[in-house]
């Protein structure tokens, strides 16, 4: 399929050292791949390519734990305050793989425990024995053990290749924790009450207008909601009540939670932005629901409907947009609800942080340019980040500029010296007809 471009020793060393050139040349020849083969063959090559994609991941691995020991030590070398160092790290990682930094986080852990703790699982990773999913399994399961007995553990599972290629996941976890437990009960017993300090509750964007509202619970606590809420369900199902047990389940736990007479009102607030077409003339083009995302037109028009004819409290604010670009310039500077008003234009501009690939809530309204850099607040000067982008811009080596562009753009500049560029989401189709001199939208604010 493709040459390495070199023999190997006896020590598996390459030839030629693999840099970033000649891995792009192997990706080039993947795209070349042979489609004249028979079944047998095509399963051999998937099966190869499965193992090359794992030692992919582990040499990913062994790369990003490289990188972060190279950055603390340049940001201890430039006099950065231990408490702060290792910022930026995990989202250089994320930014170079095209993820999110929460993932670019999750991805550094799991190489620092693989490349420094568990030499078993990172070979049983480059010799596709695991994956990479798995791999984190095996980490995430021995977290709470000294290094001694986690090394145990790796010893254990992952040193006998014929056991861990043949373990599912779910045989993965059960493994880990028992011998996890046989070692040391307590460390066990007492991360299991470490872990109710990580009780949240997440919402995110599922398909077809609906959305994942998910409770991470002690297990009684989470026990318990399902029971009554089940309990309920079978209640009104032999009452009577045509809905599905799921149905009841959903509109009761929405009752409950907001205190509303019923599970179909509008929720207490809800920001949603459509354009004036869509409010006045039935046009197509999807809304944007503060929280979600993208909404059908149809699904707005509905939300705005169940609003009024609920008598629930309707706030109308226009924001201003530039014709045939989709950037937004202005808005109504009145407001009953949010004072701040231009770090409101910037979350409605932005809508998630703009960080390419985070795609988390905006949390702060950052100065592009910092102000202890003469930057000055202003719309072209701030971008919505969440919270954890924003501290990682301040580490030593990182930078960003608005850049020109039809809409809001910025550029940020990592301390290697990539960059990376952003973009405002567009409000409409870029092909609205320019003759509209003046495109609005309008944010409704729908408060129950």
């Amino acid at each position: 399929m493709f040459d390495s471009g070199g023999s190997t020793g006896s020590g598996g060393g390459s030839a030629l050292p693999v840099d970033a050139v000649r891995l792009a040349g192997w990706s080039a020849a993947l795209a070349d791949i042979g489609r004249d083969a028979t079944d047998a063959e095509r399963i051999d090559q998937i099966r190869e390519l499965e193992v090359l994609k794992c030692a992919a991941e582990a040499a990913q691995a062994v790369l990003a734990a490289d990188f972060e020991a190279s950055q603390r030590a340049q940001q201890a070398a430039a006099g950065v305050p231990a408490a702060r160092q290792g910022r930026g790290i995990a989202e250089q990682v994320a930014l170079a793989r095209r993820e999110s930094p929460h993932k670019g986080r999750q991805h550094l852990g799991l190489a620092k425990v693989l490349v420094s703790e568990m030499p078993n699982t990172l070979a049983a990773l480059r010799a596709g024995q695991v994956t990479e999913w798995r791999a984190t399994l095996l980490a995430r399961e021995t977290g709470c053990l000294s290094l001694a007995d986690r090394r145990q553990v790796d010893r254990t599972l992952a040193g006998d290749a014929d056991r861990i290629s043949a373990m599912g996941d779910r045989e993965i976890v059960a493994a880990a924790r028992k011998l996890a437990y046989r070692l040391d009960p307590h460390a066990v017993v007492a991360r299991s009450a470490r872990a109710e300090a990580d009780r949240c509750v997440t919402i995110r964007p599922a398909p077809d207008t609906m959305t994942y509202l998910t409770g991470l619970l002690p297990v009684a606590q989470g026990v318990a909601v399902h029971a009554a809420l089940n309990s309920y369900a079978d209640q009104r199902r032999a009452a009577g009540d045509p809905r599905g047990r799921g149905q009841i389940m959903a509109d009761t736990l929405v009752e409950r939670v907001t205190g509303q007479a019923r599970g179909d009102a509008v929720p207490i607030r809800v920001n949603l932005t459509v354009s004036d077409a869509v409010l006045f003339d039935d046009a197509d083009e999807p809304g944007h629901l503060e929280g979600y995302g993208p909404v059908p037109a149809g699904v707005a028009r509905g939300l705005l409907a169940r609003s009024l004819s609920a008598k629930c409290k309707t706030w109308l604010r226009r924001l201003y947009q530039q014709p045939g670009t989709g950037r937004l310039v202005a808005m109504d500077s009145k407001s009953r609800l949010v004072p701040a008003a231009l770090g409101e234009f910037v979350e409605i501009r932005d809508q998630v942080c703009r960080t390419p690939w985070c795609d988390a809530p905006i949390r702060h309204h950052d100065h592009v340019v910092a102000v202890t850099e003469d930057g000055e607040t202003s719309e072209v000067n701030s971008q919505g980040l969440c919270e954890s982008c924003n501290h990682a811009k301040q580490a030593p080596g990182w930078s960003a500029r608005p850049r020109p562009g039809p809409r809001h753009s910025v550029e940020t500049r990592t301390p290697t010296s990539h960059a990376y560029w952003s973009t405002a989401p567009p409000r409409s189709p870029t092909d609205q007809p320019v003759s509209r001199i003046e495109a609005w939208f309008a944010q409704l604010v729908l408060a129950g």
